[in-house]
Order: structure tokens, then sequence, then C-alpha cells
């Protein structure tokens, strides 16, 4: 699997609908595809709609341009005839309202949950995931959902729907730039954390303003659209592009939230 960053996805055809993963809370689904692989679906139908796509995707590509282990990540596109013969009326329901473009990653076989009290973490590679979730706003890599999967002795981050908390709750995103993450208290790898101002130094780096803004330019079009917005797609997507970049130049905030949290732990 490549984890070199890519400013390119392939799209695949959802073909068969295999099963509800009901422990995710929008309800994703495990399905084959045109291409003979399974892959974990994510449904712009379901409750947060394409903004948890978004998060998905951005966060995700992040990830891996920072060197991380991310399932590949694919568009999905489901034909509005896939649904009807689902008798399942909840999820009949999902799949006709995410008709068209889907977000979906490569399954990965076999894997289990990472355990915090069975796997130690490097700590270089604790900090580099807590300081990705801190730049991501991820509120979602606690002990009890740690979304993170141990898959042939390796440790693979998943599930970055909830990043990016801003565009969630409507919060302007100029407001939201600076401020640190409070919610890095309850990160499960902070304790293990040791070498996040190296960290810093390195991903900051790697994460250019060009980088950025070709990972964001992977947002497709119509995911951007919001009828209750006026902001053009292009526009919609500059307010990502500008957000990360801003928080970046200004790790300094979020990373010394993470110090004194750690410090209160350790």
């Amino acid at each position: 699997m490549n984890l070199n960053p890519v400013f390119d996805l392939r799209t695949v055809n959802v073909t068969r609908y295999v099963a509800p993963l009901r422990e995710g809370g929008s309800l994703p689904a495990l399905a084959e595809a045109d291409d003979d692989f399974l892959y974990v679906l994510k449904f712009r139908g379901a409750g947060q709609g394409t903004k948890a796509l978004i998060a998905e995707l951005i966060a995700g590509e992040t990830a891996r341009a920072l060197g991380l282990r991310i399932p590949e990540i694919v568009f999905a596109n489901l034909d509005e005839a896939f649904g009807r013969t689902e008798p399942d009326e909840e999820i009949q329901d999902l799949l006709k309202a995410s008709t068209g473009l889907n977000l979906a990653l490569h399954y990965l076989s076999g894997a289990i949950t990472f355990d915090p009290l069975v796997t130690t973490v490097d700590p270089k590679l604790a900090s580099q995931i807590v300081w990705l979730d801190c730049l991501m706003t991820n509120v979602d890599r606690t002990a009890r959902n740690t979304n993170m999967l141990m898959w042939h002795k390796e440790l693979w981050l998943i599930d970055h729907g909830a990043s990016l908390y801003f565009h969630h709750s409507g919060q302007p995103w100029n407001e939201a730039v600076k401020r640190p993450f409070v919610q890095v208290k309850d990160h499960v790898l902070l304790t293990q954390a040791a070498e996040l101002d190296l960290v810093d130094t390195e991903f900051r780096a790697l994460l250019t303003p060009e980088r950025i803004a070709g990972i964001v330019s992977l947002v497709p079009d119509e995911w951007l659209i919001d009828q209750s917005e006026e902001a053009s797609p292009a526009e919609r997507r500059d307010v990502y592009v500008q957000f990360l970049t801003t928080r970046i130049a200004n790790s300094d905030v979020f990373l010394n939230e993470a110090q004194h949290a750690r410090k209160a732990l350790v």
C-alpha cells in the first residue's frame, strides 16, 4: 500500500453492499467495488453529510503526507439503483441519500483495534499522531475510541471524520484557527508523546502551503456546495487551506497546550 502523499485519488464503483459496520456513529458499511477490493464506505447521506467526508479526506491525506500509515482512500461512486433491493429500511434510506460520490478506505482484513493496555507506542510515533490530531482538532482519538488499528504488527490510523471541528460547529475559521486544542488532554497517546518539539520542527517543514493546497484540492466540488452558504466551492476550499496553513504557522499554540496537558498526566 502506497504511503506517499498523492494529489489524485482513484475512483471505484460500489458493486455490493456487504454489511453495516454498526460501531460507527454514521453507519459506515463494508462494501465491495468493481476492482474486487473490499472497502469501509463512508456515506455522504449520513448525519454529518459531506463535511465528515471532507474531514476524512483532508486529515487522512495529511497524515499520509507526514509518513503515517493510513489505508488507501478512494472516491466511491454509488448508483441510484443500488439501494432498491436492501431490505433494511434505515440502510435503504441511507443508500438513497448517498447517490453519487462517497468516500471509502481500503479494508484492512484481519486488523484488530489498538489497545493501549496491550501495545506501547514509540514516543516519536505517539508524538507524531498527537501533533496531527492537534492540528486537525480531531476529538476522536481517546482511550474509549482510539480509532487506530494494529495490522501486520504496525499501527494504522482510521476515522478522521470528526476532525476540522470548526466546520461541524459552524464556528468561523478565523476564530477557531489560533485556539489551543484543549481536548488533547484526553488523547490516548498523550502520555507517550515525549518528542513533541522534535516532531513540530519536522512536520512544519513537511507541510508547506503548496502541499496543503494540493491535499485540499482533492476535495470534489460537489462536496463543497452547501445550499445554506453563498460561498463557491473554490472559496470554501480556500477556507480549509487558510485554516491549516495559519494553524501550522502558529503551531506553538497547540503544541504548548499538549505539553501542558502531558505534564499534568506524567
